[in-house]
């Protein structure tokens, strides 16, 4: 993995944070640039948040629902909306047009000057992906927790064993529990900042301290390679934990569906 090629200093400069939100989804199966006016990403798997638009701007939003609807037939998707990301009328647009708002998901950023110390738990080891075989364990650990079944570990699989760096540079990595792998995070670099994406712990891990310690290690490789902010979209119930990371909410996404 390459260090980024300039470094961000603020949790307050949203722009670096947004492009780095855009580069991770494309990494979902899409030829879209990042800034594209329209970048849509498909990965087919079972999950909205895995399928949708990441902005709109320039566009006619007739034209730009429509060519969505084209590209994302079949699936479950979502439409993210930032104002800085999109012209600002596009979620009142979304609306006549009849979406719904699915919810608002917090933008949350932290420097990197002083990583907390946290221990693994004990029994568990990380491991960076590098095989196939590790990025197949990676896939199967954040399926069930994001709502789908293991009857999609092969797609998910595919779709992470077909990343290819074209937009990021990413190092992914699994929590394993003797042979079972428990925990999983990915370390998403681009535009300057540390984004960190898919933490997921399996129901019968949860609470062990697993996931904070998976995370604190995220966070340690990302200022090795010269990096100073990190960002991520968080969960209620995740948004409580990095704010003991040191994160703090610096803006949010309305999440749109049809």
């Amino acid at each position: 993995m390459n260090s980024a090629k300039y470094v961000v200093d603020s949790v307050d400069d949203l722009a670096p944070q947004l492009a780095n939100n855009r580069a991770y989804w494309l990494g979902w199966g899409s030829t879209s640039a990042v800034d594209d006016d329209l970048p849509i990403y498909r990965s087919d798997l079972r999950h909205g948040m895995l399928n949708g638009v990441l902005r709109a701007r320039g566009i006619d939003l007739a034209t730009a629902v429509s060519r969505a609807r084209e590209a994302l037939a079949g699936t479950s998707w979502m439409w993210w909306y930032h104002p800085l990301d999109s012209d600002v009328a596009v979620a009142d647009l979304l609306v006549h047009r009849g979406a719904t708002l699915a919810g608002t998901v917090p933008l949350m950023a932290a420097r990197l000057d002083d990583v907390p110390e946290v221990p693994v738990p004990s029994g568990v080891r990380l491991e960076p992906a590098r095989t196939n075989g590790d990025l197949a364990a990676f896939a199967r650990t954040y399926l069930v927790p994001n709502g789908m079944t293991m009857t999609d570990a092969d797609a998910a699989a595919q779709v992470e064993i077909s990343r290819d760096g074209r937009l990021d540079d990413q190092l992914r990595y699994v929590a394993w529990f003797g042979d079972e792998p428990v925990a999983c995070g990915a370390l998403s670099i681009s535009h300057g900042v540390a984004g960190i994406y898919n933490m997921a712990t399996i129901a019968a891990f949860e609470g062990r301290g697993i996931g904070t310690a998976l995370a604190v290690e995220l966070l340690t490789q990302a200022r090795r390679r010269g990096l100073k902010v990190a960002t991520l979209t968080a969960s209620p119930r995740g948004a409580l934990v990095y704010r003991r990371l040191g994160f703090d909410a610096v803006s949010e996404y309305r999440l749109f569906s049809f």
